[in-house]
């Protein structure tokens, strides 16, 4: 049946995984999803999607204006929809978009000071809907685990070249 009982429980397996890479890949899958599932709705209160949030967080954390191409290779998570997703921030006073003067193909893309004052709100219900779902495993199993996740999305990222 697999070592993670309770993850084959969960989704109805009978006959367990295929291999252990199978099973460890699911788990990782359905963990992210449950982990997700309460960062959600901490971006909720300030109604933002995962991605609307993502976006802001590396304008914020940018400290300049940056293009759709350096927001894009920044994100957790890729938007196939960048350009939309921007506008429709913008159109709400998160972002502010202006032409480049140096470059006029260029698009700079920075926060607004709403944009600002709305990701400072979040920061606390954010911050505790990842500690609460985290904290419980201690700092040393945590770095251990973040050692392991960096060695898989290397060979990830490698794939993908």
């Amino acid at each position: 049946m697999g070592r993670n009982k309770e993850l084959n429980r969960a989704l109805a397996l009978t006959d367990g995984f295929r291999s252990l890479e199978d099973e460890v890949y699911i788990s990782l899958v359905r963990t992210t999803w449950l982990l997700d599932t309460k960062v959600h709705q901490a971006y909720a209160l300030g109604k933002l999607s995962p991605s609307q949030y993502n976006v802001l967080r590396i304008l914020r954390g940018s400290g300049k204006p940056l293009s759709c191409s350096e927001i894009s290779n920044r994100m957790v998570t890729r938007d196939s929809d960048l350009t939309r997703l921007l506008g429709g921030l913008e159109s709400r006073g998160l972002v502010k978009r202006r032409r480049s003067s140096e470059d006029a193909r260029r698009i700079e893309n920075s926060i607004s000071p709403k944009g600002t004052a709305l990701m400072a709100k979040l920061d606390e219900p954010v911050g505790e809907a990842i500690r609460s779902q985290l904290e419980a495993l201690g700092a040393n199993r945590l770095n251990e685990l973040s050692d392991l996740l960096e060695e898989v999305r290397k060979k990830a990222e490698t794939s993908l070249s």
